[in-house]
């Protein structure tokens, strides 16, 4: 990934505040899981239905995989055990992040099995969280001061992206128009949403939550991510318009929702916990259906793909 050392700092802000009302609704559910997996987590999806997430194996490694057709490949390159895929755009572009072998964590963007490492200058760690089909880049990393920071890549610059006055920022989801949501760590130590849009912050924060993460934006500005409630439970939700719509799987414990495509198609993970202390988490997929029961179901075929690792 060419790297220049052009940095813009965006410190606009917006006095609008999204908080809009909660309404119920109905989403049809299917589980993502694959047998080679102990835990799932599916965090993308592209207009084609292709889901990218990641697992951890029975060798307790973490890795990355790409869902398609039904057909689960994982994505994996020599010498590394552990490595995140985050998002994908319609060119099947996929964005994460790996450990090196120092144990840092760096971005990556595989492209056409090209596999190109991301670094902010001079950071500590990087992730790249999103990608959109103009191949514009959104994360976060880790400065020399151990304070988080977003970031937007655009045909090789860096752009810091700081919620004015948050201790920590994260840039989590990018669609094309360049709408970007993310979450921040305000000065009293709560976590909030954010939708940035021209310079322009805007907080989102579910009502009555006590902390709100925006993860996922389409084209038709639905946003999804996850809240914690009074009684310290996390929920999915989808915001559409002004209105907060709450995603739950059925009879789980915690529900995340990390993505969602232009045909309202939207992945995530939950955990029940009757599988343990802490649960064991699986993906899923969702829709909006009027009445309709949830369907269940496991994708169970898997293939491995080595990813060839392009020289930088």
């Amino acid at each position: 990934m060419k790297r220049k050392r052009r940095i813009y700092l965006v410190m606009l802000v917006c006095a609008l505040v999204i908080s809009p009302v909660a309404l119920a609704n109905t989403f049809q559910f299917e589980t993502i899981d694959s047998p080679e997996a102990m835990v799932m987590y599916a965090s993308g999806i592209n207009d084609l239905g292709q889901i990218v997430g990641h697992y951890m194996d029975t060798d307790l490694f973490r890795r990355g995989f790409l869902l398609d057709g039904g057909s689960f490949s994982t994505i994996g390159f020599p010498e590394i055990s552990w490595i995140y895929a985050s998002g994908v755009n319609d060119r099947e572009q996929i964005v994460g992040y790996y450990l090196d072998n120092n144990l840092f964590h760096r971005g990556f963007l595989l492209d056409e099995g090209d596999f190109n490492t991301i670094n902010f200058p001079e950071a500590s760690w990087t992730h790249a969280n999103g990608i959109n089909n103009r191949e514009q880049i959104v994360g976060n990393y880790l400065d020399s001061d151990m304070r988080l920071h977003g970031f937007l890549l655009d045909e090789g610059d860096f752009s810091i992206i700081d919620f004015p006055g948050a201790r920590w920022t994260y840039a989590n989801g990018i669609n094309d128009q360049e709408q970007i949501v993310g979450n921040y760590l305000d000065s009293s130590g709560d976590y909030h949403g954010f939708l940035l849009e021209g310079g322009n912050f805007s907080p989102i924060d579910f009502p009555g939550a006590k902390c709100t993460y925006a993860l996922g934006i389409n084209g038709r500005e639905q946003i999804v991510g996850y809240y914690l409630d009074g009684n310290w439970r996390f929920h999915g939700f989808l915001l559409d318009g002004d209105s907060f719509i709450a995603i739950d799987f059925p009879e789980a414990n915690r529900t995340y929702a990390t993505g969602i495509n232009n045909r309202g198609q939207i992945v995530g993970y939950y955990v029940k916990t009757n599988t343990g202390f802490l649960g064991t988490p699986h993906g899923f997929i969702a829709e909006q259906v009027s009445t309709a029961p949830p369907a269940f179901s496991s994708l169970s075929k898997a293939t491995t793909t080595w990813a060839r690792v392009k020289a930088r």
